[in-house]
């Protein structure tokens, strides 16, 4: 099929989508999901990597080990500030929509991120038998196990924050945008402790209170926004005020510069969240406030809506089978031996030159596994409670061995 012709189909599909999206839809919130939903794959691909052992297993590995001047990347691709905040607008619009009880829309929400997250995980307990039966070692199905889980982590925290809904939107309308405040003020306070001068006598597991204000805090920006406690003057000190907390805790307190963990080094910013992760939430969040016109007059042109529906009507299945994907190259190609930006070493240019090459392989290979993967987001009406809990037991019984466990 010539260009032209690939044109023309591509403006009719698009004109369809537009056609059938209703006057109502908030394409900017869609398009900020769907913007923060490929800076996943597209982080964990091109800032993970693998070494080969002499017995061909594969091991995880990062370029930031060998080139800190990437820690930026990590900056722009770490967007779950962004996916949180809109997370709490769509939450909130759809909560206040909601005719039945909290616990009925609870349910509903759950089992829309729970089907995707079972069904990977069911598939890869029963193919990590058949995978080692056909000669893949050991370690490197437990290092693809560790990938595949490695995203999934996310969702039950995300399912934690949405049951927190109801109690967001009542500090919303009493507290405005000032509601997230305190949040950002906790995980300050936790800081403080695990890396300030009584840190030798903090115990480690203080570090994991962060975990809940930690993501929470974007999620209640976002409640606040659905609930039209934020503008455009909150954007702007959401913007400036985040910026400039982010670079006084990298230049004054010496914060690690990756938001994403580097294999060897002591500290890390995401597991659990820093004070650097808030503050470029704030500031990331404040940009999508500012920007939300802007993107929506730009996603009213039906060649740039068209992907955004894609793409957020497969969002479960890119964050579940994304790490699957590049694996789906890099194990084959373990058996080839080094194959460049793939099972070798990532500690060179040419590395990331090589990365950004197979990054389209990458992608092609999801949309491949996409076409049978997104059955696990639709409804399980033909499920019976047999089959739930084999799936469940299965999901239990892979992140067992995923977690080292087993």
């Amino acid at each position: 099929m010539s260009a032209p012709s690939l044109l023309t189909r591509a403006r009719t599909v698009a004109g369809r989508i537009d056609a059938k999206t209703p006057a109502h839809r908030d394409r900017a919130i869609d398009g900020l999901r769907a913007l923060a939903l490929l800076a996943v794959p597209t982080g964990h691909w091109l800032l993970g990597g693998f070494t080969l052992d002499s017995d061909g297993a594969l091991h995880n590995a990062s370029p930031l080990s060998a080139f800190g001047g990437l820690a930026p990347a990590s900056w722009v691709l770490q967007m779950l500030g962004i996916f949180f905040l809109v997370g709490g607008y769509a939450s909130a619009l759809s909560f206040r929509r909601h005719t039945g009880s909290a616990g009925a829309w609870l349910k509903g929400r759950v089992a829309r991120l729970a089907r995707p997250v079972l069904g990977v995980t069911a598939v890869w307990a029963l193919a990590v038998p058949v995978l080692y039966a056909a000669g893949v070692p050991e370690a490197t199905l437990r290092t693809g196990a560790k990938l595949v889980i490695q995203p999934l982590w996310f969702v039950g925290v995300y399912l934690v924050v949405t049951a927190l809904t109801p109690y967001c939107v009542r500090a919303a309308h009493r507290f405005g945008g000032w509601a997230a405040a305190p949040l950002l003020g906790s995980v300050a306070v936790v800081d403080f402790l695990r890396y300030g001068p009584f840190a030798d006598s903090v115990p480690g597991w203080v570090a994991l209170v962060n975990i809940l204000p930690g993501w929470l805090f974007a999620y209640q920006l976002g409640v606040d926004w659905g609930e039209g406690r934020i503008g455009r003057r909150g954007g702007w000190l959401l913007l400036v005020g985040g910026s400039a907390l982010f670079a006084a805790l990298l230049m004054v307190f010496h914060y690690p510069a990756s938001m994403v963990g580097v294999p060897g080094e002591a500290r890390t910013n995401s597991h659990p969240p820093s004070l650097l992760v808030l503050a470029l939430a704030a500031a990331q969040s404040g940009a999508a406030i500012l920007l939300r016109d802007r993107l929506a007059r730009l996603l009213a042109r039906p060649l740039l809506w068209a992907p955004v529906v894609v793409i957020n009507l497969c969002a479960m299945t890119i964050l579940c089978w994304h790490q699957t994907a590049m694996l789906a190259a890099a194990v084959p190609g373990s058996f080839a031996g080094g194959l460049a930006g793939l099972t070798t070493a990532p500690d060179s240019v040419g590395w990331i030159l090589a990365r950004l090459a197979w990054m389209p392989v990458f992608a092609a290979l999801l949309v491949g596994i996409a076409r049978y993967a997104r059955r696990f987001e639709r409804p399980w009406t033909r499920a019976t409670a047999l089959r739930r809990t084999a799936a469940g037991l299965l999901a239990a019984g892979f992140a067992v061995f995923a977690l080292g466990l087993a």
